[in-house]
């Protein structure tokens, strides 16, 4: 319960720090976590698949790659070796100017591309990498979710980390 509370009190001191290049990290029942969760719950519900859990664990471990990703400058999966037991999505667009909902519809959008098979073979296209995205928002075997929004000066960087991890190969998307 301690650590619980101490992730909440952090996601109240990070959220005024967002506009210096911080990461908001959302505790369960924010607003803007309410929101994200809903948006993986309604698709997920969409394809009968059982909903999210929010995991505050999983909002810190987002929240805390934040910042490498404002050093790099673009989208880069931190190393598997960093995240065990978790799969990442990652976002990036100008601050400011997409909602939350927005953020995770460009996820949500890749199911055009999608068809059910064995993964990696799920693509239209030919390329798994195409609908990974929306493979990992829709996992059966996923139960939990935490995400984090990082503020730069020009970006708005959107970490969602995923458990159990999805996008297994060899194993079956309906």
């Amino acid at each position: 319960m301690f650590r619980l509370k101490s992730l909440v009190a952090l996601a109240c001191l990070l959220a005024p720090a967002a506009a210096n290049g911080a990461s908001t990290l959302y505790s369960r029942g924010s607003d803007t976590s309410a929101r994200l969760l809903a948006m993986h719950n309604g698709e997920r519900t969409r394809i009968n698949v059982a909903p999210l859990q929010w995991d505050p664990h999983l909002a810190a471990a987002a929240a805390s790659y934040g910042p490498s990703l404002a050093r790099i400058g673009q989208l880069q999966h931190s190393p598997r070796a960093g995240r065990p037991g978790q799969r990442e999505n990652l976002w990036m667009g100008t601050r400011g100017y997409f909602s939350p909902e927005q953020m995770v519809d460009t996820w949500i959008a890749e199911r055009r591309e999608f068809r059910p098979g064995v993964f990696p073979n799920v693509s239209r296209t030919g390329n798994w990498a195409d609908v990974s995205h929306y493979t990992q928002l829709i996992w059966k075997g996923t139960t939990r979710v935490g995400c984090a929004i990082h503020q730069t000066p020009q970006w708005d960087y959107l970490i969602c980390r995923y458990s159990p991890p999805g996008n297994v190969d060899g194993r079956y998307l309906p």
